[in-house]
């Protein structure tokens, strides 16, 4: 199990040392230092504002300002930058427990890979079109890669349930009722397509915003301190969506560049009203732009549908396994 199994499975259980943690602005921030320590990197190396974390299994890329994090050279958006303190890099620490722990030691989210059913949920339909183009709708295309994954996960065992089966309207609300109707364990995988300027283009993924963290793109409200169902799953959450981006990507070829057909816009965090409401681990994951010129082509093309239906599945099998593992005594 190549990239994500060994992103996801890759710190050594138990500490050494704690988190060493600094007040920037009244936040907690931890040093890298200490996650150096605490999460068993063999080697650090840092040039003016930027810093690498290395061990066998994982490399860890920050800079100084900026709220991007790459991990094996798969792209997560912190939700506040990396700062410095004095002479020490930091990074926040609820980004640090919330996002980079649950990625590095997945085998300590409890029960996570106590599950057989995975819930669907292909994004718009019926009047509800979504992003359009020449070519077709989203709606059209999403329930087509989830019809492709279902099949596919079949194959390997596993019991699907789609939130719909034909082009017809469902509420959002409607999704979240459908999905919490299924009582035994599973995992909800929304699947959308983007739309915005013509030259806008790549794959991002979409977690729920833990509690006290801001929706993607705006400031924090006195709302994101509220608790919803799927903050249960904060855990399970980024793992998932780890798995399923980085399976993508990697079935397309892509590891954290452009390639000219398409790019890694990050996993990020969000306040989506399928998310808030679930009550099983659960991602929303837009694959790809109807509105860029090259890749409403791609889109519209069986390979590629059959390609992200693969990578889908990928992720379903590594993170099942990833999340499954026992910690080290």
């Amino acid at each position: 199990m190549a990239l994500l199994v060994t992103l996801l499975f890759a710190s050594r259980a138990g500490a050494q040392a704690g988190w060493e943690i600094v007040k920037i602005e009244d936040r907690d921030y931890v040093t890298v230092d200490s996650i150096k320590t605490f999460y068993h990197f063999a080697k650090m190396t840092r040039t003016g504002d930027s810093i690498k974390l290395e061990n066998p299994r994982v490399e860890m890329a920050l800079k100084v300002g900026s709220q991007e994090c790459l991990m094996n050279s798969v792209k997560f958006v912190f939700s506040y930058p990396i700062e410095i303190s004095g002479s020490k890099i930091c990074v926040s620490r609820i980004d640090l427990a919330k996002l980079v722990d649950p990625v590095l030691r997945p085998n300590y989210i409890k029960n996570a890979g106590n599950f057989r059913t995975v819930i669907i949920d292909p994004g718009h339909g019926g009047k509800d079109a979504g992003a359009t183009n020449p070519f077709g709708s989203e709606a059209n295309y999403t329930l087509k890669v989830a019809g492709k994954f279902k099949t596919q996960l079949e194959a390997k065992g596993f019991k699907v349930v789609l939130t719909r089966k034909s082009d017809v309207f469902l509420s959002l609300q409607e999704r979240v009722d459908l999905a919490n109707a299924v009582k035994d364990p599973a995992l909800f995988i929304s699947i959308h397509f983007n739309s915005g300027s013509s030259a806008a283009h790549g794959i991002e993924t979409f977690t729920l915003s833990p509690q006290g963290v801001a929706h993607y793109g705006r400031n924090l409200k006195s709302s994101d301190f509220s608790n919803f169902n799927g903050n249960e799953h904060d855990s399970a959450n980024i793992a998932l969506a780890t798995s399923v981006h980085g399976s993508i990507l990697q079935r397309l070829g892509i590891q954290g560049k452009g390639n000219g057909v398409s790019f890694d816009r990050g996993i990020k965090r969000a306040r989506w009203s399928v998310l808030t409401g679930v009550q099983h681990p659960a991602i929303l994951v837009e694959c790809g732009f109807v509105s860029h010129p090259y890749e409403a082509r791609l889109i519209e093309n069986e390979a590629y549908q059959n390609t992200l239906a693969t990578g889908l599945t990928d992720a379903v099998v590594k993170y099942r396994y990833a999340v499954s593992q026992r910690p080290q005594p």
